[in-house]
């Protein structure tokens, strides 16, 4: 862990730029390492060791850490996990961060298997958008890939969200080769059936049985060719959102879009505008970085905003130009998936 500095000299106002001038607009807020699922891409099947609760942030000291975020710059949340629905009272942070000046969007990431009972409550606290990780729609695959059965509880749950009025609903599909190939055109015709907008995401060495090999990363650019000759044809979409980690297509036949995320073949980190926090509050600057900066600490010790202001400067001061993963020197991170938030 990185301890903080306690000399201060940072405008309370001043925009979080690295040094290849990336300007630092999104925080993504993990709110727990818990979850009702085990992906293999993500969890260990057993012996999952969780931190205590005590160990992680409060709703208050989340809230605390958005509020300084907010005056540098920070405008959009992403609540992530483990899966962020199993923490209780989840429509209070929201709340909490919708009164935070400067914050335009919150947005949550989740299985979707709580959503039948949260998504009223969910909408009603001010959530802007959800995005729900669904790899397939095969019920037998889906338990292969989760360890567990939910396909209908997942479907279950996006229909929900509909219902109760979420308008910009996102299907995220890790694509994995040599196994999730037979589910893309299938979700591609349930997106576009249901009005939702479908991602594939390159499958990341971010497993914590540490068995992710490179050969099994199934390309945005295979999938895209799938979908434009069995599906549609696609034509490259506006990319309002220069920073945003899809790209997207727009179908010819004007029935939704659909993104690719290919963060191993076609790594975005020239426009990285997002940061993270933990669970218990450690700040990184890359989903695939090796160091953090300890939040909790200063909140817990009697800190000051400008103690947080500098070590949210200290982070984007320290973010490398790319995660690396085209270099022969990278190693994974030594925390999965679960533990960083997704």
């Amino acid at each position: 862990m990185v301890r903080y500095n306690k000399v201060m000299a940072i405008d309370p106002q001043s925009p979080l730029i690295d040094s290849f001038g990336r300007v630092h607009t999104s925080l993504r807020i993990s709110v727990t390492d818990r979850c009702n699922i085990r992906c293999f891409y993500c969890m260990p099947l057993e012996n999952v060791r969780f931190k205590p609760r005590e160990e992680l942030l409060t709703f208050e000291e989340m809230t605390k850490v958005v509020s300084v975020a907010a005056r540098h710059g920070i405008r959009k949340l992403r609540l992530t996990g483990g899966e962020p629905l199993v923490r209780a009272n989840l429509a209070q942070l929201i709340r909490l961060l919708k009164e935070v000046p400067g914050i335009d969007e919150i947005a949550l990431t989740t299985n979707g298997i709580l959503l039948p009972e949260t998504a009223v409550d969910l909408k009603q606290a001010g959530l802007d958008r959800l995005n729900v990780s669904l790899d397939a729609l095969d019920e037998a695959l889906f338990e292969k890939i989760t360890r567990r059965q939910g396909v209908q509880k997942v479907l279950a749950g996006i229909a929900a969200a509909q219902a109760a009025g979420f308008e910009q609903i996102r299907l995220n599909a890790v694509a994995i080769r040599n196994l999730t190939e037979g589910e893309i055109v299938p979700l591609a015709n349930f997106a576009r059936e249901n009005d939702l907008h479908l991602r594939f995401i390159e499958f990341m060495p971010l497993d914590a049985d540490r068995a992710w090999k490179s050969d099994q990363v199934l390309s945005g650019e295979a999938i895209r060719e799938i979908i434009a000759s069995q599906v549609a044809p696609l034509a490259e979409a506006n990319r309002a959102d220069k920073s945003q980690p899809a790209v997207d297509f727009a179908y010819a036949d004007g029935r939704q879009r659909i993104g690719f995320i290919n963060s191993v073949t076609q790594p975005f980190c020239q426009a990285c505008n997002r940061l993270r926090i933990t669970a218990e509050g450690q700040l990184r600057n890359c989903l695939f970085g090796t160091t953090e900066w300890d939040a909790r600490r200063i909140l817990r010790s009697g800190g000051s905003d400008a103690d947080l202001s500098q070590l949210l400067h200290d982070c984007v001061a320290a973010k490398k130009a790319s995660h690396g993963m085209d270099s022969p020197e990278f190693m994974p991170p030594e925390r999965a998936m679960y533990q960083i938030g997704g």
